[in-house]
């Protein structure tokens, strides 16, 4: 009997003709120049290449958190380049983690309520539980009821690592989620970040300049001039 060979899997995100242009004093600036990138479920994707070369952008329009000029972006089989902002926010809620290099923690809330208050903007009946799980998982059990002032830069960063993983996205943006701290405490943070990707099965895109956050992952896209160049094997 003859076997009917088996289909790969789609991509979880497929880009294909992606540009961003903007204006600016001195006319049109092309940001992007038409991407094309597929990243497979589950697979660590290291985004490198000079500064100005439009990683943060392309990785800005994968969030929905800002609009291309022309192209296409699916997530999961979802085209998101045409949906309402209110799409993209529960998009945002439901699928998709993001780690900025800046905290961005909410400075009159304490750690427990900044990874709290997103699950219950999503309706999430177990926020609490699992915002607290979430904190003892990054170990900042002990710093539930800390505000972000009162802890250091690495904490913080813990903290954006919990309410980043918390909703259990299917992908998680991170650009140069090390870049505001020391060698030691960087260190530390990403190996949490990689530990915390696996137990999940989370996809990730990873913006960094350092080479050896890149090795980690399983390949690399390289983007230069606003196209990505290359994508191969680290």
């Amino acid at each position: 009997m003859d076997t009917i060979p088996l289909m790969p899997p789609s991509p979880l995100i497929q880009v294909r003709g992606l540009t961003l242009t903007v204006p600016s004093a001195a006319g049109p600036v092309n940001i992007l120049r038409g991407v094309d990138l597929d990243i497979s479920k589950g697979e660590a994707v290291a985004l490198v290449g000079p500064s100005g070369s439009g990683k943060t952008s392309l990785l800005m329009l994968l969030a929905g958190l800002d609009r291309a000029t022309a192209g296409s972006i699916r997530l999961d089989g979802q085209e998101i380049t045409s949906m309402t902002e209110d799409d993209l926010a529960r998009l945002r809620r439901e699928s998709v983690g993001i780690v900025f290099q800046a905290f961005h923690l909410i400075p009159t809330m304490t750690a427990l309520e900044n990874v709290t208050v997103p699950l219950e903007l999503a309706g999430r009946r177990d926020a609490l539980s699992r915002a607290t799980e979430a904190l003892n998982a990054v170990g900042l059990g002990h710093r539930l009821t800390h505000l972000p002032g009162q802890m250091s830069g690495g904490e913080q960063q813990r903290v954006a690592l919990a309410r980043a993983f918390a909703p259990e996205p299917l992908l998680l943006l991170a650009d140069e989620p090390t870049g505001n701290l020391d060698h030691a405490t960087g260190e530390a943070v990403m190996d949490l970040l990689f530990a915390l990707r696996a137990r999940a099965g989370t996809t990730l895109l990873l913006i960094t300049h350092d080479p050896r956050l890149a090795a980690r992952c399983d390949r690399l896209a390289h983007m230069e001039d606003g196209v990505v160049r290359e994508g191969v094997p680290s």
